[in-house]
């Protein structure tokens, strides 16, 4: 891994909806122990609080979402269920809860299991609390610049298992490559097909 490939604070310091999209086709990787596990991201969600009602920082800071309110580039992750963690990175200014959830992502190196979908993606990554609070310009959790990127289409379309949220259910704040048979709302049949496609297109 190169250093200068990491994104920089400044990245996530930008308005939330273009740290969504631009994280598009970027590469999550955690170094668990020696393994160093890598993923494109295809699929992500922003979080505009306290005024989004969708976001976990609208009824204020809590010891659950305390990163969410500190500064820009770091993780805040946490546990839905009972069982499924979640991968967020922090984005704006300190005091800003902001925060761009990782939804799903294409496998590239030691990922086993599915990725489509922000719980499956933890869970392939060995991704949990341990994680809540990481820097993401440090060691063990980051996302950088791949060497040689592939085209992203991007398109937008509502949050999921927002229903709760009023108006703010509405807002097209996910954001997604849709080239990528990794999107996590993608039907069994589709997603084959796009697997396929794929395989075809790199022989």
């Amino acid at each position: 891994m190169s250093t200068s490939r990491k994104l920089s604070r400044e990245f996530y310091s930008q308005p939330t909806l273009q740290v969504a999209r631009r994280l598009l086709g970027m590469h999550l990787v955690h170094l668990d122990q020696d393994i160093i596990r890598i993923g494109r991201i295809v699929e992500t969600e922003a979080y505009q609080g306290p005024q989004d009602q969708a976001a976990h920082s609208a009824r204020g800071m809590t010891p659950r979402n305390a990163v969410m309110f500190g500064p820009p580039g770091y993780a805040y992750v946490y546990l839905i269920y009972g069982m499924w963690h979640c991968v967020n990175v922090v984005t704006r200014a300190a005091g800003l809860p902001h925060a761009v959830l990782i939804r799903a992502v294409e496998p590239v190196s030691d990922l086993s299991g599915n990725t489509y979908g922000p719980g499956l993606l933890c869970r392939a990554y060995h991704i949990d609390r341990t994680l809540n609070g990481a820097d993401l310009l440090g060691d063990r959790l980051w996302i950088e610049q791949p060497e040689s990127a592939q085209p992203v289409r991007i398109h937008s379309a509502t949050r999921i298992g927002v229903g709760y949220a009023g108006k703010w259910a509405g807002k097209p704040w996910r954001y997604y490559d849709s080239s990528s048979a990794y999107v996590s709302t993608l039907s069994a049949s589709q997603r084959r097909r796009r697997l396929i496609a794929g395989k075809e297109k790199r022989a």
